[in-house]
């Protein structure tokens, strides 16, 4: 498959579909013994997904503020990173 055929299949997906590929990618290239050429081009692959499913994320975000705003709702930013948590010791 070339360059621009697999950015427009990329381009397509839905964010689940994306999100699965993208893992499996990272589950590939860290089990690793692949050929070199393999390896990039499946980085090359990772790239792309993950610049989809960021580019929907940003998109859903964008959109739920509007509904919020439209709402009469105040938007105020949570972390809701999942962000390392030290264990007491």
């Amino acid at each position: 498959m070339n360059v621009d055929a697999e950015q427009q299949r990329i381009a397509a997906l839905p964010f689940d579909k994306a999100l699965a590929e993208f893992k499996a990618t990272v589950e590939k290239l860290e089990a690793g013994n692949l050929p070199l050429e393999e390896s990039i081009a499946l980085f090359e692959q990772g790239t792309l997904l993950q610049r989809r499913c960021e580019k929907m994320l940003n998109e859903a975000e964008l959109r739920f503020q509007r509904l919020v705003e439209q709402a009469g709702g105040k938007v105020r930013a949570l972390d809701l990173s999942l962000g390392e948590t030290e264990e007491p010791g």
